[in-house]
Formats: C-alpha cells, structure tokens, sequence
C-alpha cells in the first residue's frame, strides 16, 4: 500500500471534516465536495469567512469557530488562502489537511509553505488530488482520473 493510500485512508476514517472555499458558486470544486462528503455521511461544516450559510448549514469563518472542532480540512482555495488555512490547523486541534488540486494543475491549492507548514507541525497532509477520487462511491469521472493520475506518476506522494 502506497504512503498515499494509507494517507487517503486515514483522512477519509475520520467523521468530523471541514471544506474551507465552498462559495455561491454552484458547481465549485469545494461544493461538490462538501456535498459528496455530506452524502456519504459525513458530519461536514463549511467554511467561508464571507458566507453566514451554506445550502442551509451553518457556515463558519475559520476552523476553530466550528463547534467541537473536526478531524480533518479539505482546503480549495487559493494558494495564499491555503497558506493562511492551514495556519490555524495547531489552535484547532486539526491534524490532517488534503489541500484540492484538480487535474489540470493550474487549479491548485497546493501552496509549498503551507505543506512545509503542515510537515513542520506534525500534521498530515495530502498535498494534490481531489477527496472526489476516493470517496466511496467514486462516480467514473473521477475513478478515470485517479487511475490516469496514477498511471502518471501525478498523484502526490
């Protein structure tokens, strides 16, 4: 098993997981998986410090203003945005980060501080990729580009 798959596995037991950069865009990357992890059953929380709601749930500013705290962020904004993100992971208690990268790479969070960031404070981090690969039940798109991805050699370590 891969340092990835074990990674990927990890993040996606926890139960508790925050989507930071969901918008009032409909079909943004980060509300297609809020709304993946929603329906696979996963307490998910929204965050936006721009957005007081999010399809009728609560949407809060930063990770330490969600109430009991969560396991895990999936990050899909901009890299600086990452970079800030995944600075306040240590105060609320957030140690694993999957930072949203698409297949074509110029629609990356991925930031190199914000991984060396996560590295340096013990939290893991999946740095590339989309949670939408591997969430059961993976539609074919997404089963395609996990395959193309690791065929390549371009999914992260």
């Amino acid at each position: 098993m891969s340092t990835l798959d074990v990674k990927v596995r990890d993040f996606l037991a926890q139960k508790r997981i925050a989507v930071a950069g969901v918008s009032r865009t409909k079909n943004d990357a980060a509300n297609l998986i809020y709304r993946k992890l929603k329906s696979s059953g996963y307490q998910v929380f929204p965050v936006n410090p721009n957005a007081d709601a999010f399809e009728g749930d609560p949407c809060y500013s930063d990770l330490k203003s969600i109430p009991g705290g969560v396991e895990g962020v999936v990050i899909v904004t901009r890299p600086p945005v990452t970079e800030a993100i995944v600075r306040q992971c240590p105060a609320a208690g957030v140690s694993r980060v999957w930072i949203h990268q698409s297949l074509m790479r110029a629609g990356t969070s991925v930031s190199a501080a914000a991984v060396a960031f996560c590295t340096e404070n013990s939290i893991t981090v999946i740095a590339g990729a989309c949670p939408m690969m591997f969430c059961e039940p993976v539609d074919f798109g997404h089963k395609c580009m996990r395959w193309g991805m690791r065929l390549t050699g371009s999914l992260p370590k």
